[in-house]
């Protein structure tokens, strides 16, 4: 075995070594092509004079060369890093809301005595634009996300959220979330929720004052779980039609949604 072990050390250290032998050969042979290049130019001009003028200019400029073109590349790179972490964050959020978030939102909003008054406004079509989301954006932030807690089922609810929590620490140990503040906090609301039903015993004879405990985080849920819910369909709505063809068709709050095409 430590014969072995010594022998993938070995190979490890010889490519790497030999991987540092091909960029040393590539940088001298360059070094040669140029030497060959001035060499020719002396030999077509005979003039020493300008080649060590251009020489020395050449050299004394590759220092801003290199730093004009290395930021360049870095906000190129920079660029479409964050143009990636973008996308695999919108994956992230995606999967969340398939496997349990459109199913809280839906259950918790069926609970809001106010929402027949909003969910005219909560319907959204093909056919929208970005005035019609900013539109969106200004009614929610009026809504005031009341849950009457006697439409709430609390073991229910904690039957829902406890059967995910494996898959939320696995959300909010995934780096990725931590660019996106409001989704962060939003798994947060939602761990704690389910934290908050499962260290309780008998959920259905609960005193008021923890009623009244449970219903605020619920409602702190509901706001945050509402509010990406839209952030993700605009979203989808720009960069991927076919997801929020599904998405508007699915919709928690249309309830006369189906996902069957008609």
């Amino acid at each position: 075995m430590g014969n072995a072990f010594n022998f993938f050390n070995i190979f490890i250290i010889g490519v790497v070594m030999e991987r540092k032998r091909k960029y040393v050969i590539f940088g001298v042979s360059l070094v040669i092509l140029s030497g060959i290049l001035y060499y020719i130019h002396y030999l077509i001009f005979n003039d020493p004079h300008h080649i060590f003028i251009y020489l020395l200019g050449d050299i004394a400029f590759a220092p801003f060369e290199v730093l004009i073109i290395s930021m360049i590349i870095h906000h190129f790179l920079d660029k479409m890093d964050k143009v990636h972490r973008f996308e695999k964050l919108n994956m992230v959020i995606g999967v969340f809301f398939s496997e349990v978030g459109i199913k809280l939102l839906e259950y918790v909003s069926d609970a809001d005595p106010d929402i027949d008054y909003y969910r005219k406004q909560l319907i959204i079509d093909s056919e929208w634009t970005d005035k019609d989301f900013d539109k969106l954006v200004r009614s929610m932030n009026k809504m005031h996300y009341n849950v009457d807690t006697e439409k709430i089922n609390f073991d229910h609810l904690r039957t829902l959220l406890v059967s995910k929590r494996d898959f939320l620490v696995r959300l909010l140990e995934n780096p990725t979330i931590l660019e996106h503040e409001e989704f962060t906090e939003l798994l947060r609301s939602v761990f704690h929720l389910t934290e908050e039903l499962d260290c309780r015993g008998d959920v259905s004879c609960l005193p008021n004052t923890d009623t009244h405990h449970l219903t605020g985080d619920i409602k702190r849920v509901y706001a945050l779980l509402a509010k990406e819910w839209f952030t993700y369909m605009r979203y989808n709505k720009k960069n991927y039609p076919y997801l929020f063809s599904l998405a508007m068709r699915t919709n928690p709050f249309d309830t006369e949604s189906t996902p069957i095409v008609s």
